[in-house]
């Protein structure tokens, strides 16, 4: 595939400088950034004016779950805005309905009822002032090394360091620490171990922060941004049987493991778990348009029969966004995007890693399900020390920039955080395309070796 338009470096560089000028870019230092201005997308691949080419393993931030500028998903956009571009949100839409019900019909247990937001970090905020309301309760417990997007209670219940400046310590929140047994908290050494340490950490941890008083636990079901952590078996399931034990609701927050990414159309589905409220956007719709939202259990629905819930937003279940959804499932069943995502990770991106890993000293472990992998890269095998260090920044992450700059001049666009970079490409990349980012990230994992003891 080549790029729909010729170079035109012009162009690029007029882009280039309306953005510095008037655009603030989020997570970032607005003087030490330097956006690229990309010319056009299709499928997995994006370009720029100069008429470079990358593969975009980053799925532009692990949502387009079917590449870009799928025409069916586009058409149906524009579709739905001849007949009806917006309304509020008060009202009976045939496709909000439409996008409800066939979200509903693929979400595990009886997570029948869908509030729709513009993205998951409103659908976590709503998951958790539903957990209160339901349970009349405040404290809800989060883990570290997670992201639960950048909303006021969102960001406090993040558990990486994009929260430590918005930290109020004032949200009700506590943390404590999930499953992650290549750094485990708790020094087991096998998944057994690192379950029952984990489950009896966290049954530690309500108990002296006290069961009536917390009202919800949520977990991403496989971590996302922070490191792509697949929970040992039992452990899901453990924290299922704590939540009913205490009367606290279990949330899952699937906005980046959801839709196809783990090979599965939630990764609930993985460990036979259900939640009582279940977060989703991103992969929902590919991301053509903003859309999130809430599945809920009908016992917390039911709290909201007589009662009227105290949120909302103008945008919600917004006709374009959920056109979007509407066309972006029926294209996934249609052309079977969660099977492939299942069968090219168990059979050429996964194991392709893997090899990768066998050859590479800087990289200490490979992990992931689907679509959905990370390379936690190292100093040193033996010891496991990060390659950079925690949160590092500057001269620290050199080499981590290193090695995302080799990626690049490979045509591979990566997905890098703090010492991973993830291979998160499209649900439906292809064979071919997945072999060549392989070989894109054999290229610069040379690179990073070059830092290695």
């Amino acid at each position: 595939m080549t790029p729909h338009v010729e170079p035109d470096p012009q162009a690029g560089a007029a882009v280039k400088a309306a953005d510095r000028a008037h655009v603030f870019h989020s997570w970032s230092a607005q003087g030490l950034i330097d956006p690229l201005a990309v010319a056009g997308a299709e499928g997995s691949y994006f370009w720029d004016y100069d008429g470079n080419r990358y593969l975009d393993f980053t799925s532009g931030l692990v949502y387009t779950n079917i590449g870009y500028q799928h025409p069916r998903v586009v058409a149906a956009i524009q579709e739905q805005a001849a007949k009806l571009t917006t309304f509020a949100p008060a009202f009976a839409i045939d496709v909000r309905s439409e996008a409800a019900r066939l979200i509903a019909e693929r979400t595990p247990g009886d997570l029948d009822k869908i509030f729709f937001t513009n993205g998951g970090a409103e659908a976590v905020e709503n998951a958790v002032r539903m957990a209160r309301l339901h349970t009349g309760r405040h404290k809800v417990l989060s883990a570290f090394r997670s992201y639960h997007g950048a909303t006021s209670t969102a960001i406090n219940l993040t558990g990486d360091p994009r929260r430590w400046a918005s930290d109020t310590g004032s949200a009700g929140v506590v943390r404590f620490w999930a499953p992650f047994l290549y750094r485990s908290p708790f020094y087991a050494t096998t998944e057994e171990q690192e379950c029952e340490r984990a489950l009896a950490h966290l049954e530690d941890t309500i108990a002296f922060e006290g069961p009536a008083t917390i009202a919800a636990i949520i977990l991403e079901t496989v971590p996302g941004t922070a490191g792509i952590m697949t929970p040992p078996p039992g452990y899901l399931a453990g924290v299922r049987e704590i939540c009913d034990r205490y009367g606290i609701v279990f949330v899952l927050d699937e906005v980046m493991a959801g839709f196809g990414r783990t090979g599965k159309w939630f990764a609930a589905e993985h460990f036979d778990v259900v939640p009582d409220l279940l977060t989703f956007a991103k992969g929902v719709n590919s991301g053509y348009v903003p859309l999130g939202g809430v599945a809920i259990s009908a016992e917390i629905a039911a709290t909201f029969d007589k009662r009227p819930y105290p949120g909302g937003l103008t945008y919600s279940g917004h006709p374009l966004a959920c056109a979007a959804a509407v066309a972006t499932i029926q294209v996934m069943e249609d052309e079977k995007v969660v099977e492939h995502a299942a069968r090219i990770g168990e059979t050429v991106l996964g194991p392709g890693l893997r090899e990768l890993a066998e050859r590479h000293p800087s990289v200490g472990e490979v992990r992931g399900l689907g679509v959905f992998w990370a390379l936690d890269l190292v100093k040193n095998k033996e010891t496991r020390e990060p390659l950079v260090p925690y949160n590092a920044a500057g001269e620290a992450n050199a080499p981590m920039a290193a090695f995302g700059a080799a990626a690049k001049k490979h045509g591979l666009w990566p997905f890098i955080n703090m010492n991973r970079t993830h291979a998160v490409p499209a649900c439906n990349v292809s064979e071919a395309e997945v072999k060549e980012g392989l070989a894109a990230l054999d290229a610069a994992l040379g690179v990073a070796d070059e830092h290695t003891a």
